[in-house]
């Protein structure tokens, strides 16, 4: 079995495999970027066909100071703003997942999805639902949804006004072998949530003035209402989830437009179908929200300039939100971003309690929390220090906390001495115990593999993708842990 420590037998994944210097200049970044390009080819729209193994994208943003790439690296399961990633249906026994891959060899995006059985403990060759055509850009990564007659929905994303958004339903029930192209349209950053008995309530993101946040909504996914904006304040990034009838939205904004300086922590809720919004304890607000000190304000961070970067949203086992941020002192990588801050936000009925979980080294080490109905907490988080130091990722930690969130311990290290970063651990809807949290990693440092893993509840064991396959299934490598 592969170890974390172990030096991927993978092959690099293009000519250009070289080290991204930290000091880079404005040419040699342009150069980086005219080589992946000339590394692509030219695309092909190849929706339903099934690729050889899984392999998650390599991305640099490019915009680079003394401790790296404000983000990079393996970016299959970014951004925290695309949701849900991953959903266990329990009538098949099957976790859908979607994510963003590339070929080997090439460097631009395909969204992909897929599944692991339960019974059998395989998955099979992944299906390509959308070819982004040359574009290298996990901005452009997918969304998952589930209706209620069972077909699984994937929710491309587009990229402000430059790129449309796409949206494709699978042709059978629980099946991901074929889809459909069902909309194209303005969309970045897909929420899209099911509401049985209603249809679709998305939630998104249009470049309109900033980024500001929108919802549709539709009875099939095929005619759409027209996208009513949620909050114009220069612009925000969401989290959102569901429960029941129930969607919530959790945001910050972005002073003068600017998401470097993103701060303060808004939270609003629907319950009919998007007709009427309120905040957590019932008031009824009037769209769009344009005041920042407005009655969704949970806090005033920009008085205390601190920066905020939301990453999950869950409902404690009586209904009442919980919010996982990471709050920090700088938008940039490196030691002058510190304190870098994990950190619950709960409302308990009567107020909003703030309670730490851990530090961690980077803005975008996104991770994920569970609430379990006998009332653990449970974070997975990649604030362990990685090989990377700077980095986007780190090592993946379990966090947890038995008293409503007041104090959290760590409960285990689920991975050690890795050779990449592991990020953007994702939380699958209705998770299954042996899928519970699922990434990918890579290295933000040089362009590299991006592999992608899964874990089950209790962390004590993971679970590698087959990044390249001879057979139609097989079943994930299981790692082998360095130490306890």
């Amino acid at each position: 079995m592969p170890s974390l420590s172990l030096h991927s037998s993978s092959p690099p994944v293009g000519p250009h495999h070289g080290r991204l210097n930290h000091h880079r200049s404005a040419a040699g970044l342009a150069g980086l970027a005219a080589l992946m390009v000339l590394g692509c080819g030219v695309g092909s729209l190849l929706a339903d066909e099934k690729d050889d193994g899984y392999r998650g994208i390599w991305f640099t943003l490019g915009q680079f100071s003394e401790y790296g790439d404000k983000y990079s690296g393996g970016l299959g399961t970014y951004t925290a703003k695309h949701l849900p990633l991953a959903i266990h249906v329990p009538q098949v026994e099957k976790t859908f997942f979607v994510y963003g891959g590339s070929r080997q060899g090439e460097r631009y995006l395909l969204a992909m999805a897929s599944y692991y059985d339960h019974n059998t403990g395989e998955v099979p060759r992944p299906t390509i639902v959308h070819d982004k055509q040359g574009v290298d850009d996990p901005h452009d990564n997918p969304s998952i949804a589930l209706d209620e007659q069972g077909h699984l929905w994937v929710f491309v994303s587009g990229r402000g006004q430059r790129r449309p958004g796409f949206i494709y339903r699978g042709r059978e029930p629980y099946s991901v072998d074929a889809f459909e192209q069902i909309h194209e349209g303005e969309f970045t950053y897909p929420q899209p949530f099911w509401v049985d008995g209603q249809g679709f309530l998305h939630l998104h993101t249009k470049y309109t003035r900033g980024r500001e946040l929108y919802f549709a909504t539709s009875r099939d996914g095929r005619s759409w209402s027209d996208a009513v904006k949620i909050a114009g304040m220069g612009g925000h990034y969401q989290i959102s989830n569901a429960q029941g009838n129930r969607v919530a939205t959790v945001f910050n904004m972005h002073p003068n437009g600017n998401v470097d300086q993103r701060t303060n922590l808004y939270y609003l809720e629907t319950q009919d179908f998007g007709q009427s919004w309120q905040t957590v304890d019932g008031k009824t607000v009037e769209l769009p929200l344009t005041d920042p000190g407005g009655i969704a304000l949970v806090r005033d961070y920009r008085s205390e300039g601190r920066l905020v970067y939301n990453k999950d949203l869950q409902f404690d086992t009586d209904g009442h939100p919980v919010i996982l941020t990471v709050t920090s002192a700088h938008h940039q990588p490196g030691p002058k971003g510190e304190p870098r801050t994990v950190s619950v936000v709960h409302w308990d009925g009567q107020a909003w309690r703030f309670h730490d979980v851990t530090t961690t080294t980077h803005n975008y080490d996104t991770g994920s929390l569970s609430i379990e109905p006998e009332g653990t907490w449970r974070v997975f988080t990649p604030s362990g220090t990685g090989p990377q130091r700077w980095g986007t990722g780190g090592e993946v930690e379990i966090w947890v906390s038995r008293d409503r969130g007041e104090s959290w311990v760590k409960e285990r290290d689920v991975t050690t001495a890795s050779e990449f970063n592991h990020g953007y651990v994702r939380r699958p809807v209705n998770a299954h115990e042996d899928f519970y949290a699922f990434w990918t990693d890579g290295n933000p440092d040089e362009l590299s593999p991006s592999r992608l893993y899964f874990t089950n509840r209790a962390g004590t064991s993971v679970w590698q993708l087959p990044y390249e396959m001879e057979g139609d299934r097989e079943q994930p490598q299981r790692i082998e842990r360095t130490r306890p």
